[in-house]
């Protein structure tokens, strides 16, 4: 019931900030003046991600320990690794290549009646920061605080992961002590974010009468044929990830998408998968996921597994070589996909990631990369899309590796909720 009031309460706060954002846009005496009044709106949309910021790094932590130090050996973390990470993979490809193929089929930058720019000056993207040097420097922690205090989640769980698997070998009573604690406190952590979670709807509220505010609808019309066709390719990529859940978790998959829609519409209006993760892991072990598959897999796939980034990354690419003109060849587009696809594993932490990639490989393919500057006008309502796809494959992807690891990666809902059967035959196996 706290779930559908939930949504209605997300929906309602769109309209209204549609509505109020439109208004705002018209009568505002001058764009400046709307850009001062969006900042206002604003201040909604930040405290409410900044609660939500304040919640993830101990909720990771004490829930990827708890759970670590229960699994019984490091074995076991490298076979749920490895089956999340195959997934993450097989996921990314796929959205690829749909990107790819969409941008082709519904040629979005074909005929664009737009002036084209010539300077990229404007963009501000640190393009230098995407290397595979930077990656796994910084994949590990110079120190746990820091990184607890910056958010950097894939850095928590190298920590956690060290320090839950070294607190599993210790056999007396202080162990007990601290993974009692370690529990008590990712439990304390979700009843926080159910109380973070009721000003979901004033945040919403201020994204989009802020974003509405400052940009107005007409944007949405200009680059309408680009917006439609990056959604259907989304909306592709929705029905094959559900189809590929249902697969393995048959019609347990539409208990799972219901139990998830209210993290799935808080990411989609804020445009932030951060805003959606501490809801996202409590709804996750709702549906019956183990605690300790829902810390370790779901953190590494907001790192790994950014699906609507990487669909995004492939059509932006195709729509600005249309948009000025240049034809790529089949061997070409192929040969970015592939790029694409090992670059992109390489941007956790960069700042506007799917951005910073687009921009780094387009002068690789002899394409202008100041057409990254056509869609910033209406990036954040593409970005909508992306989160919510992330969030969807994330939750899917969990769901999967735990049905994966059978009845040692799932547990009771608790009262009144229900959890997935055990994946037969699989139990224990690699």
């Amino acid at each position: 019931m706290k779930s559908n009031r939930l949504t209605i309460m997300v929906l309602a706060a769109m309209v209204l900030g549609v509505v109020v954002g439109y208004l705002v846009h018209i009568y505002a005496a001058s764009p400046e003046q709307a850009k001062s009044i969006a900042a206002y709106l604003s201040i909604l949309t930040d405290v409410f991600l900044r609660m939500i910021k304040m919640i993830i790094a101990p909720l990771v932590f004490a829930t990827l320990v708890a759970g670590l130090a229960n699994m019984g050996d490091a074995k076991s973390v490298g076979r749920v690794g490895t089956r999340a990470l195959g997934w993450f993979i097989a996921a990314s490809f796929c959205s690829l290549f749909l990107g790819l193929f969409y941008a082709n089929v519904l040629r979005p930058g074909h005929g664009l009646n737009v002036e084209l720019p010539t300077s990229a000056d404007g963009l501000e993207l640190k393009t230098s920061a995407l290397n595979f040097k930077d990656f796994i420097t910084h994949v590990f922690p110079k120190n746990i605080f820091e990184a607890m205090a910056t958010n950097e989640v894939l850095q928590i769980l190298v920590f956690a992961l060290f320090f839950g698997i070294a607190l599993g070998y210790l056999n007396h009573q202080k162990k007990h002590m601290l993974v009692g604690l370690m529990e008590e406190t990712s439990h304390v952590m979700l009843r926080v974010t159910e109380y973070v979670m009721r000003f979901a709807p004033l945040g919403v509220f201020g994204s989009v009468a802020a974003t509405i505010t400052t940009h107005g609808l007409g944007m949405l019309l200009v680059f309408g044929k680009f917006l439609l066709g990056f959604y259907i390719a989304l909306a592709t990529l929705w029905v094959l990830l559900t189809i590929a859940g249902y697969l393995v978790l048959g019609k347990d998959v539409f208990r799972l998408l219901s139990l998830i829609r209210g993290p799935l519409l808080v990411g989609f209006f804020t445009a932030s998968s951060e805003s959606t993760l501490p809801k996202l892991m409590e709804q996750l072990e709702k549906f019956g996921v183990k605690s300790r598959i829902t810390g370790f897999v779901l953190p590494l796939g907001y790192s790994f597994n950014l699906d609507g980034s990487m669909i995004y990354t492939t059509f932006l690419a195709i729509f600005i070589a249309q948009a000025y003109g240049i034809e790529m060849s089949l061997a070409a587009q192929i040969t970015m996909l592939l790029v694409l696809m090992i670059s992109s594993k390489g941007i956790a932490g960069v700042p506007r990631a799917a951005l910073v990639v687009v921009a780094a490989v387009l002068p690789m393919f002899g394409l202008p990369e100041a057409g990254i500057m056509l869609i910033l006008g209406i990036d954040h309502f593409l970005d909508m899309g992306r989160t919510l796809t992330n969030v969807l494959g994330n939750a899917i992807a969990t769901a999967v590796v735990a049905k994966w690891e059978g009845e040692e990666g799932m547990e009771p809902a608790g009262a009144g909720g229900a959890h997935l059967p055990a994946a037969s035959g699989q139990t224990g196996q690699a």
